[in-house]
């Protein structure tokens, strides 16, 4: 059976470059710009993101900076938060369906998973179109959900700032981009040639 790929596969397997360039920016471009054409291919990958049972757990409120939701997203933020996500291009409301609606019925065990694997490829789209992306949760959930009008079956439950960097990876005081290795990160795997 012969597999369909839609991505160039190099002979040699290695780490996607938007994977290998993504950080988390504490400091945008507060000129940079983004389109209702960015947005909407940003919204779309995390709309085609994998979920259980194809079940769809996610919804956003989306500000792009100077507009009146964006506004009332930044009214909600914390004080570290508040020192560098208003200077993004936009700020996303990322939303979990937790129950099913009018009972106390979980959606679905999946639905934060499945929202953060939808907010992990809206990253990935942002960072191949020109954005990068910082995921956060230091807001006030509760103010968020009623500004919005979140029903009971919705939870708040983190926040996206895209936008351009402000400086290089790595270049901001206090901010770490090192990671665990490999092998510290695996907890199990018999490699190719230990198969027997």
């Amino acid at each position: 059976m012969d597999a369909v790929s839609t991505c160039e596969v190099p002979v040699v397997p290695e780490v996607h470059p938007a994977v290998l360039r993504r950080h988390s920016p504490m400091a945008f471009d507060a000129d940079a710009e983004i389109g209702d054409a960015a947005l909407d291919t940003i919204l779309d990958a995390g709309r085609l993101a994998p979920s259980a049972g194809n079940s769809q757990p996610w919804a956003f409120v989306v500000g792009r900076r100077g507009d009146g939701v964006h506004a009332r997203i930044v009214r909600h933020l914390a004080g570290s938060s508040a020192r560098w996500a208003p200077d993004a291009s936009a700020i996303v409301v990322n939303l979990a369906r937790v129950l099913v609606e009018d009972t106390d019925w979980e959606y679905s065990e999946f639905a934060h998973y499945d929202l953060g694997q939808a907010v992990a490829h809206m990253t990935l789209q942002a960072l191949s179109i020109g954005f990068d992306a910082h995921q956060f949760r230091a807001f006030d959930r509760d103010a968020v959900a009623a500004e919005f009008g979140v029903p009971r079956e919705w939870e708040v439950t983190s926040m996206t700032a895209f936008g351009v960097a402000a400086h290089a990876p790595g270049t901001v005081a206090g901010v770490a981009r090192e990671r665990r290795n490999r092998d510290d990160v695996t907890w199990a795997r018999a490699r190719g040639d230990e198969r027997r």
